[in-house]
Parts: C-alpha cells; sequence; structure tokens
C-alpha cells in the first residue's frame, strides 16, 4: 500500500530540484499534492508531472515569506482537497556569499527571511490547522551547511542552523497533541543550480564529491524518499530530529 494513501500533503519550492521530486515522490504515494512555488510555470510543470503518473495535484502560486500568502496556501490545501495532513517545507533561496564583515544587513536580513522566517511562517499556520485537525506531519528542509562552521557562506548557515532548533523546539511543543515535526539535512544534491555551478567550477565539483564517504553526489529523488517515510505512518515515533542525507559527508 502506498506509504502516504488518503493524506492531503503541501510542499513548498515545489517547481525545481528537491521540492520537485519530494512533491513528486509523495504523488507516487498517494497523496494528493498541493504544489506550491514562486513561480507558475515550474509548479505548473510538477503538478503535471504528477497527474501524468498517476497522481493527483495542483499547483498554487505563494510567496511563503509573506504570511497572507502563507496562510492563503494553507486555505487553497484546504479548499482543493479537504485538510492537510502532511507539509514539506523546502523553499528557501540565499541572497549572498561572501566575508561576513562584507555582508550588508539587507542581504544577511534577507536571507534569514527567504531559508528561516519563511519556515516559521509555514509551520505556524500549518500548525494551526493540523492542531483543529487531528494532527499532521510536517518535515523541513535544513542543510548540511548548519552542521558546522562554513565559510563564506555564514547566512545561509546561520538561517538553516535556526530551522533545525525551531524544528526541535516546536516538535517538543507539539509532539502530545498528534503533530511530528522533522527536519533533512541533505549534502551536496544533484539539482540544475549544483549543476551549473559545477560547469562554472570543476575543480569545486570534484572536491566536493570526494568530501561524501559514499564519493558521490546525492540525488534529489534520494532526499525525497527519506521525507516520505518521515511524513508517513511508518515514522509514528519519530519527531524532532535532524537526519543528515549527504553520503555520509557529516561524519568525515
Amino acid at each position: 500500500m502506498a506509504e502516504l494513501a488518503g493524506k492531503v500533503a503541501l510542499v513548498t519550492g515545489a517547481g525545481v530540484g528537491i521540492g520537485r521530486a519530494i512533491a513528486c515522490a509523495m504523488g507516487r504515494e498517494g497523496a494528493r499534492v498541493l504544489v506550491v512555488d514562486f513561480n507558475a510555470d515550474t509548479a505548473a510543470e510538477t503538478a503535471a508531472a504528477i497527474c501524468a503518473a498517476g497522481g493527483e495535484a495542483q499547483a498554487h502560486v505563494a510567496d511563503v515569506s509573506d504570511e497572507s500568502s502563507v496562510q492563503a496556501m494553507v486555505q487553497a490545501a484546504v479548499a482543493n482537497f479537504g485538510g492537510l495532513d502532511v507539509a514539506c517545507n523546502s523553499a528557501a533561496v540565499s541572497r549572498g556569499s561572501g566575508p561576513i564583515h562584507g555582508f550588508s544587513r539587507e542581504v544577511f536580513d534577507q536571507t534569514l527571511e527567504m531559508c528561516l522566517t519563511n519556515t516559521f511562517l509555514c509551520m505556524k499556520h500549518e500548525i494551526e490547522h493540523m492542531l483543529a485537525n487531528d494532527g499532521g506531519s510536517i518535515v523541513n528542509i535544513s542543510s548540511n551547511a548548519s552542521l558546522r562552521g562554513q565559510p563564506y557562506n555564514t547566512a545561509y548557515a546561520a538561517a538553516k542552523s535556526g530551522v533545525n532548533l525551531l524544528t526541535k523546539s516546536s516538535a517538543s511543543e507539539y509532539g502530545h497533541k498528534g503533530i511530528r515535526i522533522n527536519a533533512v539535512s541533505p549534502g551536496v544534491i544533484r539539482t540544475p543550480g549544483v549543476e551549473r555551478y559545477f560547469e562554472e567550477q570543476p575543480k569545486i565539483a570534484e572536491g566536493l564529491r570526494q568530501a561524501a564517504a559514499m564519493r558521490r553526489l546525492g540525488e534529489p529523488e534520494e532526499i525525497a524518499e527519506v521525507v516520505c517515510f518521515l511524513a508517513s505512518d511508518r515514522a509514528s515515533y519519530v519527531t524532532g530530529q535532524l537526519l543528515s542525507v549527504d553520503g555520509g559527508a557529516a561524519v568525515k
């Protein structure tokens, strides 16, 4: 039986890359999926792919850094599918990199807004609905950048570290109310953005491959499989956890 059969799922950042893979995997596992992205075209492409594979999905455009847009997003899941059982908060945009003394306050604040505050806003309104409707499961997408110092990527690393503690603290608040909240920390994953970066920086690409104990990059689908497990009833006694899916990079 499909792991998410009968569930209503919402995935942010689902237009491309990891988010798209998660949405498609949830559709394959039987969930009815609200595919959320700020890009209408890519959201529609993901929803069409789910439907073409025999699933059920609707595309929805939202800016998850805007609270009214987030609230409308949750309402759309309820209106289209009758509820919300599962949410994966994947959307994130890093606004810059470089030495911290060279960061402008504006760029630092934007990175926090697009990588941490947006996750808080999504959780706020997802949890509000789940509390009134017999609980649910939330999976946040963090990053291995959050696990140790990462030179020249400080704002993003700090934001994702915040996602980790947001996940753990909220899990302790809502575990006894039927809501499980976990996070997945991807290593270097072969997304379109990463592939473009590697074309520009081939020497860095090889170094990152060697950084993983498994000596390869991850695939978006490998993140999606773990997210589906955590979202499903098979993980019914798992909450407040941060699971690295990184080919062993965090242990080297």
